[in-house]
């Protein structure tokens, strides 16, 4: 019912709660690839964890402070994007993003993520959207940059990582700055209807 097509193999949709299940088995796929990169608690290990994380995010989106969507390709969830916040008094969001490996190297998560950024300055007013990402994540890092936002600097040693404390590197757009690099109408606005 909710459902944005992105590509002709793409679509967006809310990840609420309900989709636990399939949550679970997307990161049963995907577990080992994004666990160096997303926060421990994101990572969910069974039905209930998996149901907490989608219950914490649809919570942030009824408190208007974060939200997440799924994407599917060729009819499977492979990732997804995120509002990992969202303060509309601040103007400031953060989007962050995941995929499984199979799905990589399709070009599929820019064009969610453009939907998010565009969204959140055209529709919510938010000034700055930041992009935060382990200063390892090459991947991330190139999305980055290819989505037109900055590196603003990089945090040193900020939280603790298997192989020693992680750099964190933060990247942003503001809002004039995107309105110029995408003019209205380039991107449709509003990510899908949201979650719960």
């Amino acid at each position: 019912m909710f459902t944005l097509p992105l590509t002709t193999d793409l679509e967006m949709r809310p990840l609420e709660p309900w989709r636990a299940e399939e949550f679970l088995t997307h990161l049963d796929r995907a577990r080992e690839h994004i666990s160096p990169w997303v926060s421990p608690s994101f990572v969910a290990t069974d039905l209930e964890s998996a149901r907490a994380v989608l219950q914490r995010y649809a919570d942030r989106w009824a408190r208007d402070a974060g939200g997440i969507w799924g994407l599917w390709w060729r009819g499977d969830l492979v990732g997804g994007v995120m509002f990992v916040s969202f303060d509309v008094a601040l103007g400031m969001c953060e989007v962050g993003c995941w995929l499984e490996p199979a799905a990589e190297g399709h070009g599929l998560v820019f064009p969610a993520a453009r939907r998010l950024i565009d969204w959140a300055v055209r529709e919510r007013g938010i000034h700055r959207v930041e992009w935060r990402t382990n200063a390892a994540n090459a991947r991330s890092i190139a999305l980055a940059r290819r989505l037109g936002l900055r590196h603003d600097g990089t945090l040193r040693e900020v939280y603790p990582g298997p192989s020693g404390r992680i750099d964190l590197e933060v990247w942003s757009v503001l809002a004039p700055e995107w309105r110029a690099a995408a003019p209205a109408g380039a991107v449709p606005a509003g990510p899908p209807e949201a979650s719960a």
